[in-house]
């Protein structure tokens, strides 16, 4: 028996390029990154699965506080595909992942509900567009269970998408936090 749409948060990122865990660094109003995404993932789809390194860690402890079932991922290291693969497998009994970035907390939980709602109502992929440009969260409807599972290396599901662009619904949204991410210390600096 299947489940409704499930969120999975990509937190097992090594955070190379910022200089330290940007996923543990406040915002400007203080709220640490990865807890803003967590909590609008789990304000859209109450059943989220956040893929860390470590569930003994700080990070997990917080995003299991905020309400999303924690798994260590224990193929991190191999890049952003096992990590997705692994939230998939945690909760492979869903409908369907709107797979979102624990470094995107500026995605609003209305976004995100959008893309589930598509994916709930026949949409084989469904993205939001900002501006003319596609950006996160990418929600997989089940069809693509078993291409997530085999997921490894760093590029995550783009082939996935690219593989299947016919079949990919766009979502026009108002929300520029599809687009916004953190990867350097600037990006915290309000827009």
């Amino acid at each position: 028996m299947t489940v409704p749409v499930a969120g999975v948060l990509l937190a097992a990122g090594s955070s190379s390029r910022f200089g330290g865990d940007k996923l543990l660094h406040r915002l400007p109003e203080g709220e640490v990154v990865a807890v803003r995404s967590a909590r609008n993932l789990c304000a859209a789809l109450p059943r989220s699965i956040a893929a860390v390194r470590d569930s003994r860690s700080e990070l997990a402890s917080l995003l299991q506080a905020a309400g999303l079932t924690v798994v260590a991922c224990d193929r991190a290291a191999d890049g952003m595909g096992a990590s997705l693969a692994c939230g998939v497998a945690a909760g492979a009994d869903a409908e369907g992942w709107v797979i979102a970035l624990a470094d995107m907390p500026f995605v609003r939980p209305d976004t995100i509900a959008a893309v589930a709602a598509a994916l709930a109502q026949g949409a084989p992929i469904a993205a939001p567009v900002h501006d003319g440009r596609r950006g996160h969260p990418v929600g997989f409807s089940r069809r693509f269970l078993n291409d997530l599972l085999a997921l490894s290396g760093d590029t995550g599901a783009r082939r996935i998408v690219a593989a299947h662009a016919d079949s990919t619904v766009l979502l026009n949204c108002g929300d520029a936090g599809v687009l916004r991410d953190i990867d350097l210390p600037d990006d915290l600096d309000p827009v």
